[in-house]
């Protein structure tokens, strides 16, 4: 791996207002509003307005994100929509103007900086038939692909539904990001934010797994999926679903490896914030499979990627390969 590669962090945010005010007052919107308020619980809302207030200029204003990037080390970083903009319960016409209004924004972004700052846009994932339409708008306006979150409201990733997408998104070399926002075990995670510390990686977790017991991964071996959270808790707990493959016929009836063959077929972040966990993380996927990650800015995420990087104690390769190189290749910034 070369160590000329630049610093490549692939999981950032940005804060899109013109979303927000899209779906302003829009039936439906109370309602989710109300879901998240009790998954979440009234002490995280309330930390959670004052963090993100904290943060609003990192989120919106490409000049004081070049600015944390510097202090950071990082050369060129891969944004995303703030999951809060997935908005899953909007009919297909509100949907759109999601969207589209992610799609430009990011794009928009992006632009003031474009050889430091990638982008990718938004799919409606409660809309199966839409998502192709959407992917292509995100792809014509040079965004990368798009983010996703673990499963929309009644339907999870391995949905037949969403076949024309994966097949799509395969064509095309697009990146899907898998980015959970809320999780559905609901009101039991809805204290001292447990929604998030437990909820996320159980959500990457089941979503993945989705993908590949259902065979999602067989049929479509070209998608370039990436996981936040290092995949959550399926990565190091992978064995389970092995012995289940290899015990079980009904574990074993969707999907034709073992699961954790299928590990070294997607790509994970490094913001697991545990060094023991991020050198499990790359022995069972595979150094070439780990992409640094920050969550930049939110504070579940790090302000130090390649600190976190450098605790685990990894070969010069491997540092370098995670740091840069990997998302190099994936992105093909060369």
């Amino acid at each position: 791996m070369t160590l000329d590669a630049p610093t490549v962090d692939v999981h950032a945010h940005v804060l899109l207002p013109e979303v927000d005010q899209a779906v302003a007052d829009r039936p439906g919107l109370a309602a989710a509003r109300a879901l998240d308020a009790r998954r979440n619980g009234p002490d995280a809302l309330a930390v959670n307005a004052v963090m993100i207030r904290e943060r609003i200029p990192r989120l919106i204003d490409a000049q004081a994100r070049l600015a944390a990037m510097d202090a950071a080390g990082v050369d060129v970083q891969l944004i995303s929509p703030s999951p809060s903009h997935y908005h899953y319960w909007a009919d297909e016409d509100l949907a759109r103007s999601i969207w589209e209004l992610a799609n430009a924004g990011t794009a928009a972004h992006t632009a003031e900086a474009p050889d430091r700052l990638l982008g990718l846009g938004l799919v409606p994932l409660q809309h199966p038939g839409l998502a192709v339409k959407a992917l292509d708008h995100a792809l014509g306006l040079g965004l990368r692909g798009v983010e996703i979150s673990s499963h929309a409201p009644g339907r999870e990733l391995s949905d037949p539904a969403y076949e024309p997408f994966w097949t799509h998104a395969e064509e095309t070399g697009a990146i899907v990001f898998l980015h959970p926002f809320g999780c559905t075990l609901d009101e039991r995670l809805d204290r001292w934010y447990l929604s998030n510390t437990v909820g996320q990686p159980a959500e990457n977790a089941v979503a993945l797994s989705q993908l590949i017991f259902s065979g999602v991964l067989d049929r479509h071996p070209g998608l370039r999926i990436v996981a936040a959270h290092g995949g959550g808790y399926l990565p190091t707990h992978i064995g389970r679903s092995d012995h289940a493959w290899r015990s079980r016929t009904d574990a074993r009836a969707g999907c034709a490896h073992l699961p954790s063959s299928y590990l070294t077929r997607l790509w994970f972040d490094s913001l697991v914030h545990d060094p023991h966990v991020l050198r499990e993380l790359l022995r069972v996927a595979g150094p070439q499979r780990v992409l640094l990650g920050s969550d930049f800015p939110f504070d579940m995420g790090t302000d130090d990627p390649l600190g976190a990087l450098r605790a685990a104690g990894l070969s010069d390769a491997d540092f370098h390969a995670v740091r840069g190189g990997n998302a190099t290749t994936l992105l093909r910034l060369t």
